[in-house]
């Protein structure tokens, strides 16, 4: 595996964990927090499992492809949340978590 093959899917992990991290923040901002705490706690369980994604691909880890199936899911499953939600942030999130998803499936195809 090179990591420089896989820079774009790293970049893309990276882009959607700070994407997801702005999102849940702002969706604290909201005034009805209770009805975005789905959204909150997807936005932070996709963030962290991009994160780890991004550094198994960056250290060229055995398990990069079995990371990265796991990321393109729990992206599918962010956007699914965050597209249910007018917010701007949370349809940013949603475009993000896609392109991201699409990128994991390419490299662990």
């Amino acid at each position: 595996m090179s990591t420089l093959k896989y820079a774009d899917c790293i970049a893309a992990c990276n882009e959607c964990a700070d994407i997801c991290d702005y999102c849940a923040t702002s969706c604290l901002k909201e005034d009805n927090v209770a009805m975005m705490a789905r959204c909150i706690r997807t936005d932070m369980d996709c963030a962290a499992l991009c994160r780890l994604a991004a550094g198994a691909l960056a250290r060229e880890s055995e398990h990069a492809v079995a990371i990265c199936q796991l990321c393109a899911q729990v992206c599918e499953a962010c956007a699914e949340e965050c597209e249910k939600h007018d917010h701007d942030h949370c349809q940013r999130c949603a475009t993000a978590c896609r392109r991201c998803a699409e990128a994991c499936q390419k490299m662990a195809a």
